[in-house]
This record gives structure tokens, sequence and C-alpha cells, in this order.
């Protein structure tokens, strides 16, 4: 599938978390937004909080949402909720939509991380050497560096949704909203957890 962000009618879902580390859930957020930036659509699902069921939650964000003119699916990281990791290849194959995944620090890699907390756990290690390496790419909008990994789109195409959905600092848009309404969501289920003030 070929990516054109400059259409007015092009969509994005974009999907973010949050997790407390001390809490068994996270929540997910799913917003399809256009590139107008304007919002048509907005989902939530949770997640087990070191889990393995990442993967599901992205799938069920796309199933609940029952929308065919989605162009392409945005992670807000696909290592997420305390190493419950998304196959991104997974994602693409089931809903035959490309997927972009983000993230914003550098990192030597995750995996000796993984067996400290988890130990030799198979599937975990599997999933996280399946995602790869991450691409550096530089927003020409806002000079800001992000990381990428990507299935079923070119580079340029990446390059293009980012700088196209992306205003200020580094994270595009999509993923901006739906990681506000996932903190909002989690703050409003373990509000005791939270100032109230």
């Amino acid at each position: 599938m070929r990516l054109n962000p400059y259409k007015k009618g092009f969509r994005t879902l974009g999907i973010a978390e949050s997790f407390l580390k001390r809490k068994p859930w996270s929540i997910l957020c799913g917003v399809v937004m256009r590139r107008d930036l304007q919002v048509d659509g907005v989902a939530i699902t949770k997640i087990k909080v070191g889990g393995l069921d990442a993967t599901d939650g992205v799938l069920r964000i796309y199933r609940k949402l029952g929308r065919e003119d989605i162009n392409v699916i945005m992670l807000n990281g696909c290592i997420i909720s305390w190493f419950n990791i998304v196959d991104l290849e997974e994602v693409y194959r089931r809903t035959q939509r490309p997927v972009i995944c983000l993230t914003y620090e550098e990192s030597e890699g995750l995996e000796g991380y993984i067996k400290e907390y988890f130990g030799e756990d198979g599937e975990r290690l599997n999933l996280y050497r399946k995602l790869g390496e991450r691409e550096v790419v530089h927003l020409r909008r806002t000079g800001a560096k992000v990381y990428v990994r990507y299935v079923g789109v070119e580079r340029r195409e990446v390059e293009a949704v980012l700088n196209e959905l992306t205003l200020a600092g580094a994270v595009p848009e999509p993923l901006r909203l739906a990681g506000l309404i996932a903190r909002a969501v989690l703050r409003f289920i373990y509000m005791e957890d939270f100032s109230l003030s």
C-alpha cells in the first residue's frame, strides 16, 4: 500500500499507552486522525503490565474502530507497558496496514534488561529480536530526531508521514493525543495514586 500523507482524507491510527508499574493493567488508546488534524475515531483497551499481550491490544483497538479508511498505524513505542512487546509484522499481516513505530531516545538495546527482569523468557526475547534495528529520522519541520521501525512502507513514505503530522517537538499529533487520553483514563481508574489538587 502506497502512502500519500498529503491527501486531505489520509488517516492515521495513532496508538499510545499509559501505565503504572505497580498496577496490573495498562491503558492503550487509539486515535484516528486525518491529515488536516480532524479526529474522527477513538478506542480504548487494556493490556497487562509486563505481559505479552501488546500485539493483541493493538489489534483489538483496530477491530473496535471498524474502519476501512485507515491508511497507516503508528505506535508510540513497540516495547510498552514494562516490556510488553508489539509484534509489528503480525500487526501488519493481520490488518494489511503499514505500521510505523516511534521511539525518542538513544539506546544500546534492551535485551540485557529483559534477561535481568524476566530471565531467559524465550518468547519475549524472540519478540524483541524480531523487531530489528531502529533507524534515525530527522524531522524537517521541528528539527527533532526520532527512531523508527516500520513494516509495509518505504522509508521515504515514513519520513513524509512523520513530517506532515509532527507540529512541534518529536511526537506526531495522533500519538500525542492518544497518549493524553490514555493518561487521563489511567488517572480516572487509579485516582488514588494521583494528587487531586
